[in-house]
């Protein structure tokens, strides 16, 4: 079957029309990556690029101004990561800027955050310098931390939950004295005994100053204090007076 002129048209209009898809879907593409822009390189190192990849975004102030461009192991402990970006942001990045390894969302891929820096010099970063890496945060060392707290947190709710049911049900001394009414009385009277005990002796200790006071006057009983009272007076003025001597034999020595 020959072709006629009209499915040559269509299929020429097919044709552009995919072509013209494509050059367009290149030049966005290109122009997301910087391809089509003036560009300029900086670097820095890690210990561990936590899943990054070779033309993941690099992101300065929350918009991407350019992409990881290589990612090289220098050594064992070292990873080297060279970002393109482009040129027209270069005056707001200084020297003393940081790139760090992010995240874009929660479970998104991974992607390089660029900080502004200034804080130590304004001198603006050039083609080819190095930047402060700041390594990315172990999220394994995390997950098993909250892990553990997750099952300590359990085993002890478990064990307060034991202790209520034990509570609860009158077992243990806590358990019989909550749910126990008699015990509880028993307590109670107990206390009450003990105040009553307290304020006989209070009473006790005070009929007993009183008579001692009494007795004290009292002329019969008031030579016996008296003589008492004499008595301390007098080995109080002896031991007063064996000091002095003994002083007295030092000094004439």
């Amino acid at each position: 079957m020959k072709t006629t002129s009209g499915q040559k048209i269509r299929t020429g209009v097919f044709a552009m029309a995919g072509l013209a898809v494509l050059i367009l879907a290149i030049f966005f593409i290109g122009n997301k990556k910087g391809l089509f822009s003036a560009t300029f390189h900086v670097h820095g190192f890690f210990k561990d690029v936590n899943g990054l990849q070779v033309g993941n975004n690099a992101r300065f102030a929350g918009i991407t101004v350019g992409v990881v461009e290589n990612i090289e192991i220098v050594n064992d402990t070292t990873v080297k990561v060279v970002l393109s970006l482009n040129d027209n942001v270069r005056k707001f990045i200084k020297k003393d800027a940081r790139i760090a390894i992010g995240s874009d969302g929660l479970m998104g891929d991974k992607l390089i955050i660029i900080s502004p820096g200034g804080v130590s010099t304004s001198e603006e970063v050039k083609n080819g310098d190095q930047l402060i890496g700041v390594n990315p945060f172990d999220v394994d060392k995390m997950i098993k931390k909250i892990t553990g707290i997750t099952d300590n947190a359990g085993t002890l709710i478990s064990g307060l939950s034991q202790i209520v049911d034990k509570v609860n049900h009158g077992k243990g001394s806590i358990g019989r004295l909550l749910n126990n009414d008699k015990m509880a009385r028993d307590i109670e009277g107990t206390m009450s005994q003990a105040k009553s005990t307290i304020a006989n002796v209070h009473a006790t200790t005070t009929t007993l100053n009183t008579d001692l006071k009494a007795a004290q006057d009292n002329f019969l009983l008031k030579g016996f204090f008296n003589k008492k009272k004499k008595k301390a007076l007098k080995a109080k003025q002896d031991s007063i007076k064996k000091l002095q001597q003994d002083s007295s034999a030092k000094a004439k020595q």
